[in-house]
């Protein structure tokens, strides 16, 4: 039968916390004030050791923090490395991350920027005949959201005499739409 504890504000028996216990520590990375980021392998009361990568604050009671302050006392010479922030994204990454429009929010869209929807059916009417051209028809007629980094949207905005930092401009406005 498994130990309980009486949780102090319901008065409802649960089960106790797992027990932790650290295997090994390949990395420890220093984060936003007195955090760290530790990489390292665990084991639990039951199942197998796992690798896990945890954020871990001195002060913290909670969770694998206790076990962590305890295995960093018993080893303080183990190397903290500097945090090294990850290089800025490309534009190619943001526009990636862009949500995705509606429908509705992306023909609204194009209104501010002096565009109307007329004018993508024309662009897309005047490209070659072909199953690029059917293709952007379909998308244009049927697509019920439009994502920033779709084919159709490079096609269109450069026929258009849009550049991408235009495009993206007008795509986060009509987010809001």
């Amino acid at each position: 039968m498994a130990e309980t504890l009486e949780m102090a504000t319901s008065g409802i028996p649960v089960e106790e916390a797992p027990a932790y216990v650290v295997v090994s520590v390949e990395a420890m990375t220093a984060a936003i004030d007195d955090a760290l980021i530790v990489d390292c392998t665990i084991s639990f009361k039951r199942g197998p050791p796992q690798q896990i990568r945890s954020a871990y604050r001195a002060s913290d009671p909670y969770g694998l923090a206790p076990t962590l302050k305890e295995w960093r006392s018993a080893n303080p010479t183990f190397p903290v490395q500097p945090y090294v922030p990850p290089p800025p994204l490309t534009p190619e990454e943001l526009r990636a991350q862009m949500p995705s429009l509606t429908a509705r929010q992306f023909r609204l869209g194009l209104l501010p920027g002096g565009f109307a929807p007329a004018q993508v059916t024309q662009t897309i009417e005047a490209l070659p005949d072909g199953t690029q051209k059917e293709t952007a028809k379909i998308e244009w007629e049927y697509a019920t959201t439009f994502n920033r980094t779709h084919p159709l949207i490079a096609t269109v905005g450069a026929a258009l005499g849009l550049t991408d930092n235009k495009i993206d401009a007008m795509w986060m406005l009509a987010t809001g739409l």
